[in-house]
């Protein structure tokens, strides 16, 4: 029986276990590994498996690996877990409070301070408005983006009363957006600046507390839609904790867009695989 070392961090509501696979990496089935580890009754119990591993193009590399076991390219509140693991790790030489990560989507920048940490994710991309979906045996109207990994919007009223798993399974895996499949975002919009995000994660094929690439996707799409002069969105999640959005806009494209919310270590263990 292995045992391995990992460290449980949680972000708005959002959990992962970590595991460091510096300065050597290990040749396992992380696949595997995931969906046991993540397990919430046989398993430490987390929304998705983070592995650390060495980067010659940034501080740290992060692989993300759903509950499911699929990888994802990216993950937002997953990254400033990431980040805060990062500057607080015993084998840390030095405190940084900032630091790159590379993902699959690419290079993503990590600032911390205190509990609170803000990422700079990679511009998106793929933004589609209003596009037509049969869902329920009704015609609704879906926009898309990719924030790094991809992410259906539906604008809604009274978020609380909307089915999440069963309306955001039917479009996660509509034919529309396969063979990857998508996110699904369901927004309420409360004022100017603030909407309300429940979120139907692929990979965790439910709702999960908050969703970090898909809070930044809503707050894009509802500034592109109704207040494009608006610089920082309040996005208040499932969890009941609020994440920031902070962006620019210019010709009807995002850039420098960042992500900031709370963060924490919850605890270390061992597993015994």
């Amino acid at each position: 029986m292995k045992k391995m070392s990992f460290t449980k961090m949680v972000a708005s509501g959002n959990d992962f276990l970590i595991i460091d696979q510096r300065p050597k990496a290990k040749d396992q089935r992380l696949f595997i590994l995931a969906k046991k580890m993540c397990d919430r009754k046989y398993g430490a119990g987390a929304d998705g498996l983070l592995i650390l591993e060495k980067s010659k193009k940034a501080d740290v590399k992060m692989r993300i690996f759903n509950a499911d076991g699929s990888e994802a390219e990216m993950c937002g509140n997953g990254a400033r877990c990431a980040a805060l693991y990062r500057v607080i790790e015993p084998k840390s030489q030095r405190v940084k409070a900032k630091i790159k990560i590379e993902t699959k989507a690419g290079i993503i920048e990590a600032e911390i301070g205190g509990d609170r940490v803000r990422i700079k994710l990679t511009d998106p991309k793929n933004i589609k408005l209003g596009i037509p979906l049969k869902v329920k045996n009704r015609q609704v109207k879906v926009n898309f983006i990719n924030t790094g990994v991809p992410h259906a919007v539906i604008f809604v009223e009274g978020v609380d009363k909307i089915a999440v798993e069963d309306i955001g399974r039917e479009i996660r895996h509509h034919k529309k957006f396969m063979p990857a499949g998508t996110n699904v975002n369901f927004v309420e919009i409360l004022n100017d600046d603030s909407i309300k995000v429940r979120t139907y994660e692929r990979g965790v094929e439910d709702e999960t507390l908050a969703c970090g690439t898909g809070s930044v996707a809503s707050a894009l799409l509802y500034a592109l839609r109704y207040t494009p002069k608006a610089g920082r969105i309040n996005v208040f999640t499932r969890s009941g904790e609020k994440l920031k959005v902070y962006f620019d806009f210019s010709g009807g494209a995002a850039t420098n867009v960042w992500l900031e919310g709370s963060a924490k270590k919850v605890y270390g263990g061992i597993y015994y695989a």
